[in-house]
């Protein structure tokens, strides 16, 4: 029933920008916050940017902080990634997570989140 569906994915050249984009819907108890992991090939997945639903309150990852914007719309159920100055190491492929288990959102281990989406794939070229 509950379903996250990310947006925006795409190539872009280093230095560029991106915009993703992550649907909510479905009924999610609790849902305290919401946010984006991301995996490149060879690698675990880590964490990228979380925010609070009801102060908006953010957490970044250091590798993003400075470059990623995260934000959201409650009205929409929706919560946006804005990324700037895209280097090659950000390409990966990038999901939404919904509902912190412990209420806490800034913590960055997967198994934390609750609900996940299908990921949406950025690649990012020099």
């Amino acid at each position: 029933q509950v379903q996250l569906v990310e947006s925006g994915g795409g190539s872009v050249q280093a230095g560029g920008s991106l915009r993703l984009s992550c649907a909510a819907s479905g009924y999610m108890y609790s849902r305290n916050c919401m946010g984006w992991f991301r995996q490149a090939p060879g690698k675990e997945r880590e964490g990228v940017a979380r925010i609070y639903r009801n102060d908006g309150n953010t957490y970044y990852d250091d590798s993003v902080k400075g470059r990623f914007t995260i934000s959201q719309d409650n009205a929409k159920n929706t919560v946006y990634l804005q990324m700037n100055n895209l280097k090659p190491e950000d390409t990966a492929m990038y999901y939404c997570v919904a509902v912190s288990r412990t209420g806490w959102c800034g913590a960055n281990v997967p198994k934390e989140y609750l609900y996940w989406g299908q990921g949406t794939q950025v690649t990012v070229s020099s």
